[in-house]
């Protein structure tokens, strides 16, 4: 069975993940972020298309701790550089490999296009 938000079978082994779950992975794939950060990332990477209001990013995170993609950073900036209250998260090795296996699977869909000369503009 697989889990959709997360996009991870029983297996482990990844799936095509959701749009939220995979742009929170892309964000921290850089490095540790609070949720707000994790947002404006988001937003960013996929040039506006994707937005998450609180509630989609705060469940989608609650979700990512529970399927073990991501866990909450030990490492917090300095107390007078940051609001004590904001928790700060980062890709588990398990996030890595879910990223990295979605990439991959964009990577194929994409040669399979370039073969069939889908990416010419008209």
């Amino acid at each position: 069975m697989t889990d959709v938000c997360s996009g991870v079978g029983n297996d482990r082994a990844p799936v095509p993940l959701t749009p939220a779950v995979f742009y929170i992975l892309f964000a921290l794939a850089d490095g540790d972020k609070h949720g707000y950060e994790i947002a404006k990332h988001v937003a960013e990477d996929s040039q506006g298309r994707v937005r998450m209001g609180t509630g989609t990013l705060y469940g989608s995170i609650k979700r990512m701790l529970a399927d073990a993609l991501i866990e909450e950073a030990e490492q917090r900036p300095a107390p007078d550089l940051d609001d004590e209250r904001r928790r700060y998260y980062r890709l588990s090795e398990q996030g890595h490999r879910a990223l990295r296996g979605e990439l991959a699977r964009y990577a194929r869909v994409v040669a399979v296009a370039r073969d069939r000369d889908l990416l010419t503009s008209a």
